[in-house]
C-alpha cells in the first residue's frame, strides 16, 4: 500500500509515558510505544520523535509556584532527556537503531543536535529522538516539535494523546462534546483549543505543515495514519471545519 507520509515527527507528552501512574515512567507504555514505532519503521517510514517531560517535571507549573522561569524550564529540559533515554532503550530492545540528539550538550548521554546529522540518521532508517526542547527557556516541547519537524522536512506532525482527536469541550467532563475531524489553523487559534501552544500552531501555519491529533494508546493508529486512513483530527491550512 502506498504511504501518505514517509517522514513523520511524532510528538508525545511526558504524561503519556506515565500511563496509570501519577508520575514517572510505566514500562508497559514504553514497550507498546516501541512496538508501534517498529511497525511503521518496517514499512519504510522515517520516524523522528519529540517527548515532553511533564511526567517528571513541568517548568511552567514550577514557575507558577514561584521558581524562576528560566531555571524551571531548564529543569524541564533535563526531564525530557530522561524520557528520551528511556524510549531509546525500549526501541533498541526491539532491535531498532535509535539516536538521541540533544539541544543541550550532554556528550556522555546523547549527540548534540545538528540538522544535517539528524537528516542523515533518518535517511539511514534510524529513529531519531530530539531531547531538551529547543535548548532555550520560554519555549515548550510543542514548539520544539514544530521547529524540528520543519528543519528535517517532515511531512506531518503526529501528536499522540489519550483521546481520539480535538473536541469542542473536554470529552471527559462533557459527554456531549463534539469531535472535529478537520480544522484550519486559524480556528484552532481563535477557539483557543489547546492543541499545541500558539507559537507551535503559528509556525506550522506559516510553513503549511499539517498536524494530526490522535489516540496513541489505540494499537495500530500510527500505521493507519501513515497509510492515509482518517484517524483523529487533522489541522491544516486547507482544512475546513469537519470537512
Amino acid at each position: 500500500m502506498p504511504l501518505k507520509y514517509r517522514r513523520i515527527l511524532l510528538k508525545i507528552s511526558g504524561e503519556m509515558l506515565a500511563g496509570d501512574l501519577e508520575y514517572g515512567i510505566q514500562p508497559s507504555v514504553l514497550h507498546n510505544l516501541a512496538r508501534e514505532i517498529a511497525d511503521v519503521r518496517t514499512m519504510g517510514v522515517e520516524v523522528a520523535i519529540v517527548i515532553g517531560g511533564g511526567n517528571i517535571f513541568r517548568g511552567l507549573a514550577a514557575s507558577a509556584d514561584g521558581m524562576e522561569r528560566a531555571s524551571a524550564d531548564y529543569m524541564g529540559m533535563l526531564a525530557t532527556m530522561l524520557n528520551a533515554l528511556a524510549l531509546q532503550n525500549a526501541l533498541e530492545k526491539c532491535d531498532i537503531p535509535t539516536r538521541v540528539l540533544s539541544a543541550i550538550e550532554m556528550r556522555q548521554l546523547a549527540e548534540g543536535y545538528i540538522r544535517r546529522r539528524a537528516i542523515r540518521h533518518l535517511e539511514k532508517k534510524r529513529v531519531v529522538i530530539f531531547a531538551a526542547g529547543t535548548g532555550n527557556p520560554y519555549f515548550t516541547t510543542d514548539t520544539a516539535a514544530a521547529l524540528r519537524a520543519m528543519e528535517i522536512g517532515a511531512n506531518v506532525i503526529m501528536k499522540g494523546t489519550k483521546v481520539d482527536g480535538i473536541y469542542d469541550a473536554d470529552p471527559v467532563t462533557t459527554p456531549t462534546a463534539t469531535r472535529f475531524t478537520a480544522l484550519p489553523f486559524l480556528s484552532v487559534l481563535n477557539k483557543n483549543l489547546k492543541v499545541m501552544d500558539a507559537t507551535a500552531i503559528t509556525l506550522c501555519m506559516d510553513n503549511d505543515l499539517p498536524i494530526i491529533v490522535f489516540n496513541l494508546t489505540s494499537p495500530g493508529n500510527v500505521r493507519k495514519i501513515v497509510e492515509g486512513e482518517p484517524i483523529g483530527t487533522i489541522v491544516s491550512s486547507q482544512a475546513t471545519i469537519n470537512d
